[in-house]
């Protein structure tokens, strides 16, 4: 059975929706991965090269009653539940069903025996959408963009999982939290790093995602970095990341092999 992971920061410009994709499509090279595309604008949909308008859709699994098997798109990466911005009307027309928080999750139980992972990437923001997709999830990976305001984010997050965890889903749990965004040429982002880590201690993930021009441009060309370009910086960060994934989850690099001749192994056997 999946384990449903939610990609969930209420700030947005982090690399969530980036850090889901570009992990899935990674991962689901060695595993089934499903991402469940759950913000109204779309970007995980486009990003792995679906039409924003594929139907049918997240929008009308949830609302309109679609077996979400038939909602379900192959990709060159993984498999997609798409969405586009009728997702957001789909938020208002939520409150008035019986059971909102669940919806989600009860889609998902559908198909959960089909997949290894479950991708679930939210809207920056706290609404019905993110908190069905809390409700549905096992545990949370927290993007958090290396500035000055990430600690308080991460506050505010930590918050809303609380809330989660004592009204709708007290089995939910943090995964991890991956830093995105990092300048290497700078004492700040080292900076912000270290008092991440020094917070929460064994949840920050050792890869950190740099700054790279490549994972900007990957996006508007259909693709998660490592198709758009396999040896910049960005892709080869994000091979790394999903190795350290897997070894934490104990799917793959057991051993006694270090973490940089793991991760090499995992990039040469693509």
């Amino acid at each position: 059975m999946a384990k449903t992971i939610a990609f969930t920061n209420q700030k947005g410009g982090v690399g969530k929706t980036t850090s889901c994709v570009n992990l899935a499509a990674v991962i689901g090279k060695r595993k089934k991965v499903l991402v469940c595309d759950c913000d109204p604008q779309g970007n995980a949909t486009s990003g792995l090269g679906v039409d924003k308008w594929t139907r049918p859709n997240l929008y009308d699994v949830l609302i309109m009653g679609e077996p979400i098997a038939s909602a379900i798109h192959k990709t060159p990466y993984c498999d997609l539940l798409p969405s586009n911005r009728e997702l957001s009307g789909g938020g208002v027309e939520l409150v008035n069903l019986e059971h909102r928080e669940y919806l989600l999750k009860t889609a998902l139980s559908l198909i959960k025996d089909e997949y290894d992972f479950i991708f679930i990437d939210c809207p920056p923001s706290l609404e019905l959408l993110t908190i069905n997709a809390l409700a549905a999830a096992d545990e949370v990976i927290i993007p958090v963009q290396c500035e000055y305001y990430a600690l308080e984010g991460i506050t505010d997050l930590l918050y809303t999982i609380e809330l989660t965890r004592k009204g709708i889903n007290p089995a939910l749990e943090i995964n991890g939290i991956i830093l995105t965004m990092y300048d290497a040429r700078t004492n700040f982002s080292a900076q912000v790093a270290e008092e991440i880590e020094k917070h929460f201690p064994q949840k920050v993930y050792k890869q950190y995602i740099p700054r790279n021009v490549r994972v900007a441009e990957a996006p508007s060309h259909g693709m998660p970095v490592i198709a758009y370009d396999r040896w910049s910086k960005g892709a080869i960060a994000y091979i790394r990341l999903a190795y350290e994934f897997l070894k934490r989850e104990n799917d793959y690099g057991k051993g006694k092999e270090g973490f940089g001749a793991g991760a090499r192994r995992f990039i040469s056997n693509r």
